[in-house]
């Protein structure tokens, strides 16, 4: 039986969109974690239980080409050439479903991308993105996925001496905005192709409409529109929203230095590298209009042979994406306080919500739960406000199961998280594994009272990119 059931199409664009290259062999392969249950549901035989080595890029399975691409991005907002530098796609898996997934190997050694790295990655930054993006997907959030992380025997020099491990990455596609801005900068030629391509694998519905280009551009602004608006109902700030950070296919990607807000406050950034709070909470749906306009600039000689014209077409494109944004985030956060359809006057009602939890310093996630469960005596700051709701409350008759369907009782604190990476460095996973037990049931009330409580106030949280 065979252990992936590959069918590698990128590898059919021209060149310049990758390299063919092969991971670095690593003295001794062993599994950290392995997602048992992904596998099956992606159908990859559980043979792959017993070949850590395959996961670590060390064995090459009969017949595949590892292979890592190309793309740039607006990095902070300046433009740079980039690619996978310790990245390399082992091939596209085909589940029984007919799905399409790329198989990434993340930390596999150094590739022509590397420039000044080495190519390796450590464990905490594996093990955190392995946790937050499968908490991600029990959210219902569109995400990659970690299939597994493996130790590869290596110390790797970072701030100090950190074992070494690479993670197998799940995703969709790894097209991002930085890889249309890679091709009208250096594959110039071949943009129509990478267009074609992305059309075929993600939105084949579109192949035969008119103007499939701009169709193209539509859908992705959506598909982005709705991912940020679910980033801020559930409190989540990625951190890094380069633009290659930014993917086609409307999944979170690159959890290097994410994390998920206690106390609710919007100017909220945990990232060590963004002094200036560029990708604070506040701004993510400001930073993903300016991601998808960069997307929009790279399509326009494929929108119009009039580039005035196309131009026009690009903007009208991206003035939806305001619209979009707030119908999305506005269904969501309704949802969160009982309110099934929200019109635009109860926004008025969930903005002063928000202003009252941000005055008075309340955790996020809790102040929802405090308030699905009814007895609210405990949030004395909006009594006020609780009336008014209450009052608004009175034509919804679903109010309460619904706020426990979208509101989850447990995520991944950011101290919670921070110990079982510590605990993992040390050698024991126990930490990790109950975490993740807990964070596969984020709306299941049953959970251990240390899983719902934040983190201090008074120690600042701050997060690092790994790499």
């Amino acid at each position: 039986m065979k252990i992936f059931n590959f069918d590698t199409t990128y590898t059919d664009l021209n060149k310049l969109f990758y390299e063919f290259n092969t991971p670095q062999i690593f003295p001794h392969s062993e599994y950290v974690l392995f997602n048992e249950r992904l596998a099956q549901e992606l159908n990859i035989s559980l043979q792959l239980k017993a070949q850590p080595e395959i996961l670590t890029g060390s064995t090459i399975i009969d017949g595949t080409s590892p292979y890592s691409t190309a793309y740039a991005g607006h990095q902070f907002g300046n433009f740079t050439m980039l690619g996978d530098g310790r990245q390399h796609i082992l091939g596209e898996h085909i589940t029984l479903q007919h799905k399409r997934y790329d198989i990434q190997l993340k930390g596999s050694g150094r590739t022509r991308f590397s420039r000044s790295g080495d190519g390796k990655a450590t464990l905490g930054p594996m093990l955190r993105e392995y946790i937050i993006s499968e908490a991600m997907h029990h959210l219902h959030i569109p995400t990659t996925r970690s299939l597994a992380i493996c130790s590869t025997g290596e110390k790797v020099l970072r701030e100090k001496v950190l074992p070494g491990a690479v993670l197998t990455r799940i995703a969709e596609s790894n097209i991002r905005v930085g890889t249309f801005e890679y091709a009208v900068r250096t594959a110039y030629e071949h943009l129509k192709e990478l267009a074609d391509y992305t059309i075929d694998r993600h939105f084949p519905y579109l192949i035969h409409t008119d103007n499939k280009y701009l169709k193209l551009l539509d859908t992705v602004i959506d598909k982005q529109a709705q991912l940020i608006a679910q980033w801020q109902s559930i409190g989540f700030i990625h951190g890094v929203m380069n633009t290659d950070n930014m993917t086609v296919s409307g999944e979170t990607i690159d959890y290097g230095p994410c994390a998920f807000m206690d106390y609710y406050h919007t100017h909220t950034v945990f990232s060590s590298i963004d002094m200036q709070g560029r990708y604070a909470y506040i701004n993510q749906p400001a930073i993903g209009l300016w991601n998808l306009t960069r997307f929009a600039e790279t399509l326009l000689p494929l929108i119009h042979t009039d580039e005035q014209q196309a131009i026009h077409l690009a903007e009208s494109a991206l003035e939806k994406f305001k619209h979009s944004y707030q119908t999305y985030y506005r269904t969501m956060m309704g949802q969160k306080i009982g309110i099934e359809s929200p019109s635009e006057e109860d926004m008025v009602l969930i903005d002063e919500l928000l202003s009252l939890m941000e005055q008075h310093e309340m955790d996020y996630t809790n102040t929802f739960l405090t308030l699905q469960n009814e007895d609210t005596s405990s949030l004395d700051p909006l009594s006020s406000w609780i009336n008014k709701w209450q009052n608004r409350l009175k034509t919804e008759e679903n109010a309460f199961q619904l706020m426990r369907k979208v509101n989850p009782v447990v995520i991944p604190r950011n101290h919670i998280v921070e110990e079982a990476l510590d605990d993992a460095i040390h050698g024991d996973l126990s930490t990790v594994k109950a975490l993740l037990q807990v964070i596969s049931q984020p709306f299941n009330s049953d959970h251990a009272d240390k899983y719902k409580q934040p983190g201090p106030k008074d120690r600042p949280y701050q997060t690092y990119c790994g790499t």
